[in-house]
């Protein structure tokens, strides 16, 4: 794990996706891959005739709004000790990022937590996750760090999303202090115990402690919180989408819930 794509946008939840991304790339000895995506593109100007002056003025201040977004962040990493790049793609953010993950480990968006006017929307990130090639770093707007090197949780339900997640974050949990593997009792089987997810992971070498809370009433979402603050966890492991994602647009869902929710970085495969 060596290639860190960054989403570059001017949204509440850049800070906070930086930083996270310059530790992360930093604990990698990695390169960062910064990446604008932006739809409004001077060829926008000429489609159709009553419309151009309109779409002549968004393009030029789209344009305009873009170059100074990357000047500040090319200043801002000028001072950094990592190695960047800077790239700009004329596609909307789901399918620029998506097509660009193709030759990069691992990919760091923003949750949806922030102000709702100027946060990531909820369905970009559905998006990159069902069309991407990497695992998705989902940054909390308030945490403004990413310790790779600190404890981690592994939110496991014998699902294949599951199974994806962990097998993507195997070179992040080597590099833990601690792994904690966590499975919250639900009214189903699971199709792969949590003793197969910590021997697969002493395959590689990491040693895993296994948690099995009794059923409750509290949601799954703010068990797998709550456990994550008791073990001091830097991360949380997940799989996404374990429903269709039109169920859990609609009836909510635990990714939703943490998407929105969730005040600890998460590391999401589908």
């Amino acid at each position: 794990m060596k290639s860190v794509l960054l989403y570059i946008a001017d949204d509440t939840g850049l800070e906070a996706r930086l930083q996270a991304a310059l530790d992360l790339t930093r604990s990698l000895g990695g390169h960062l891959h910064c990446l604008r995506a932006n739809p409004y593109n001077p060829q926008m100007a000429f489609d159709g005739v009553t419309g151009m002056s309109v779409m002549y003025d968004i393009s030029k201040l789209s344009r305009e709004l873009d170059e100074k977004l990357r000047a500040d962040i090319e200043k801002r990493l000028a001072g950094e000790d990592v190695s960047w790049d800077y790239r700009e793609e004329n596609a909307d953010p789901s399918r620029g990022i998506s097509k660009n993950s193709a030759l990069v480990d691992i990919i760091v968006l923003s949750s949806a937590s922030g102000d709702k006017d100027n946060a990531l929307p909820l369905g970009i990130l559905g998006d990159v996750l069902f069309n991407a090639t990497a695992p998705v770093v989902v940054q909390p707007d308030g945490v403004k760090k990413f310790d790779a090197c600190g404890p981690a949780l592994v939110a496991w339900n014998g699902s294949l999303e599951s199974g994806n997640a962990l097998r993507a974050a195997v070179p992040l949990l080597k590099m833990s202090s601690d792994v904690h593997i966590l499975t919250v009792e639900e009214d189903k089987d699971h199709d792969l115990p949590q003793l197969a997810a910590s021997e697969y992971l002493a395959y590689h070498g990491i040693k895993s402690v296994i948690h099995s809370p009794p059923a409750g009433k509290a949601p799954v979402d703010a068990v797998l919180e709550a456990e994550a603050k008791n073990v001091k966890a830097e991360y949380i492991v997940m799989g996404a989408y374990g429903h269709s994602r039109a169920r859990e647009f609609l009836f909510g869902g635990v990714t939703r819930n943490l998407f929105k929710g969730c005040h600890i970085p998460l590391v999401v495969s589908h």
